[in-house]
C-alpha cells in the first residue's frame, strides 16, 4: 500500500470513528440546540484539536505504551468516567432550569460560554482514554513502521480538519430554529437523557477501569 493510500485510509476510519455516536456528538448537538451556532462550532472545534492531539500522540507510538502500562490506562479510564459522571450530574440539575434571560444576561452568557464551550469540547474528547486507544488500534493497523515524513507530519492536521468538519455540521444542523424549538419544548426530558447517555458511558468507564 503506498503512503496516500495509506494516509486516506486511516482518516476514513478515523471519520467512521467520530461518525459513531458518543459523548463527542451528544454533547456538540445540545450545546449548539440549547446556546447557539457560535458556540456549538467552538465545542467542534475543541474536539477538533482534541482528536489532532490523539492523533500526535498515536504518530509518536505512545497509545501502544499505554495499552502496556495496564494500571495507567485503568486510572485513565476512572478518570474519564468520573468527568462524563461529573457533566451528567450538572446536566440532570439544571434540565429544570429556563433558558430566557434577558438581552444584557444573554450578550453576558454567550461571550463566556463561547470559550467555555470550546474548553468542554476539548476536555471530553480529551477525558475519553478508549479515543486514544482507538487511533492507536488503526495507526498499529494502517501506519508502517517506517512511514513517509510527510505522512506523518500530514496527519494531525488532517485529522483536526476532519474531527472538526464532522462536529460542525452536527452544529450546524442541531442550531437550526427547528431542533431549537423541539428543544425548548422539551428540554427537561432532552437534558434528562442527556445527563442518562453521560452517565451511563461514565459508569461503563469508571468500572472496566476498576475490574481491569
Amino acid at each position: 500500500m503506498n503512503s496516500g493510500a495509506i494516509f486516506t485510509s486511516i482518516l476514513a476510519a478515523l471519520l467512521i470513528g467520530a461518525m459513531s455516536p458518543g459523548p463527542s456528538f451528544v454533547l456538540v448537538s445540545r450545546i449548539s440546540v440549547s446556546m447557539s451556532r457560535r458556540n456549538g462550532v467552538a465545542a467542534a472545534l475543541g474536539m477538533g484539536i482534541g482528536g489532532a492531539i490523539f492523533g500526535f500522540v498515536a504518530v509518536l507510538g505512545l497509545a501502544a505504551i499505554l495499552v502496556k502500562i495496564s494500571w495507567l490506562y485503568a486510572l485513565l479510564r476512572i478518570m474519564g468516567g468520573l468527568y462524563l459522571l461529573y457533566l451528567a450530574v450538572r446536566i440532570w440539575k439544571g434540565a429544570r432550569a429556563p433558558l430566557i434571560l434577558s438581552i444584557e444576561e444573554q450578550k453576558i452568557d454567550r461571550r463566556r460560554s463561547v470559550a467555555g464551550s470550546f474548553g468542554l469540547g476539548l476536555t471530553t474528547q480529551l477525558s475519553n482514554p478508549k479515543t486514544a486507544i482507538v487511533y492507536g488500534s488503526i495507526f498499529a493497523a494502517f501506519l508502517p513502521s517506517n512511514p513517509d515524513m510527510w505522512v506523518v507530519i500530514a496527519l494531525p492536521p488532517a485529522i483536526l480538519a476532519i474531527e472538526s468538519a464532522w462536529y460542525v455540521i452536527v452544529a450546524m444542523v442541531f442550531s437550526h430554529p427547528r431542533p431549537k424549538q423541539a428543544y425548548l419544548r422539551f428540554k427537561l426530558w432532552i437534558d434528562r437523557l442527556t445527563a442518562g447517555v453521560l452517565g451511563v458511558l461514565g459508569l461503563r468507564l469508571v468500572t472496566e477501569g476498576l475490574i481491569r
